[in-house]
């Protein structure tokens, strides 16, 4: 078993071959819309400078870093690793951030690998015997598991030791090896999709909630700072919020609002610059894309509010089913702009008053 290739592989900074490189979303897929929350190319070149390391500069989830400054403290008041921690919630609101910066709480090393990355056993027992004492070991998308891996993480978290199995047929013996006591984070855009046994073992949990404006204004000008960039509190607040409420969404905004800036103003980014910059981005006052708008359109104009079916609402728009059901709707159910009824999809009242459009007599 070759565990020295298997863990360079799986630790290597080149992001073309990391973990966290092979879960995020492909090169160009989505690549024309702005506000969408998963991972892309350029964050991954700008998100690792603007990540907080400390729990005093994270911002937002006040619940959350409170609760995790306790637990913190409390385990190592005893001497003891950290229980195993959970994040959950849509994509783009810190959960890879916050394993760091529990990881620096702790002073420990973060190894940081995939679900889809680990791909046999061989690799996870490769991984986990080189853990140090008192690391943290940091898995994201690990909804996405193997099956056959899962059930060598079990007892891995539960007694911190790994059963081999050496042979095959009758003469097979199953040995234990100890490991170093660790603690696992592990990050899930879709908890529902976490086995039992998997989501038992893990005595923290939490799920990360949208950010307010406030909070989100907040980490634009951090950002801002980090990037020096000229930015004033109001053009934060505008930032903010077309930003669906998503860290990563405000910090690719305020990359594009500079940029703009820089062309057509003086570089300084002023409320004037900046609203003219996310018209320009076609970013409306609800963070909505053009796309957003065009199916919006498509239910308030040309089926006049009508119920519509899922792939005739695609086909309107030009889109594919499954990619309207999961990257466009949500927001949009959410911002309470459509609704779903088993007749289709219907167009709200508060879609009718965004777009101008007197609403039809029911």
């Amino acid at each position: 078993m070759m565990w020295e290739d298997t863990s360079q592989d799986l630790w290597a900074g080149d992001a073309s071959r990391s973990p966290l490189g092979a879960a995020s979303a492909p090169a160009g897929q989505h690549g024309d819309r702005f506000v969408t929350g998963n991972l892309t190319g350029e964050d991954l070149d700008v998100e690792r400078s603007l990540r907080p390391q400390k729990l005093d500069d994270y911002c937002g989830q006040e619940h959350i870093k409170q609760s995790l400054r306790i637990l913190i403290e409390a385990a190592q008041s005893r001497g003891e690793t950290l229980d195993h921690v959970i994040f959950s919630g849509p994509p783009g609101l810190g959960k890879t951030t916050l394993a760091t910066v529990v990881a620096n709480e702790l002073g420990a090393q973060i190894k940081t690998t995939s679900g889809p990355a680990i791909e046999r056993t061989g690799d996870l027992a490769a991984i986990l015997t080189n853990l140090q004492p008192g690391d943290v070991l940091f898995i994201d998308e690990i909804h996405r598991l193997n099956r056959s891996v899962e059930e060598i993480l079990y007892p891995a978290m539960e007694d911190f030791a790994l059963d081999i199995v050496i042979g095959k047929g009758p003469a097979a013996r199953s040995i234990r090896l100890e490991i170093p006591r660790f603690t696992l984070v592990g990050a899930t855009t879709r908890s529902g999709m976490l086995t039992g046994p998997l989501r038992d073992r893990f005595g923290i949990s939490f799920r990360l909630d949208y950010y307010g404006i406030d909070d989100l204004a907040q980490i634009v000008l951090r950002s801002a700072a980090i990037l020096g960039v000229a930015v004033d509190h109001d053009s934060a607040l505008e930032i903010a919020s077309r930003s669906r409420g998503t860290p990563r969404l405000a910090n690719r905004l305020l990359k594009r609002v500079r940029d703009y800036a820089q062309v057509r103003g003086s570089g300084q980014v002023v409320l004037p610059i900046a609203r003219e910059a996310l018209e320009f981005f076609e970013i409306d006052e609800l963070g909505l894309d053009w796309m957003d708008i065009r199916i919006l359109e498509t239910l308030a104009k040309t089926f006049r509010g009508r119920a519509v079916g899922l792939t005739t609402l695609a086909s309107a728009v030009g889109e594919d089913p499954s990619t309207l059901e999961d990257v466009y709707e949500p927001y949009l159910l959410q911002r309470g702009l459509m609704v779903r009824t088993p007749q289709g999809r219907m167009a709200t009242l508060a879609a009718f008053d965004h777009l101008g459009v007197e609403p039809p007599v029911r």
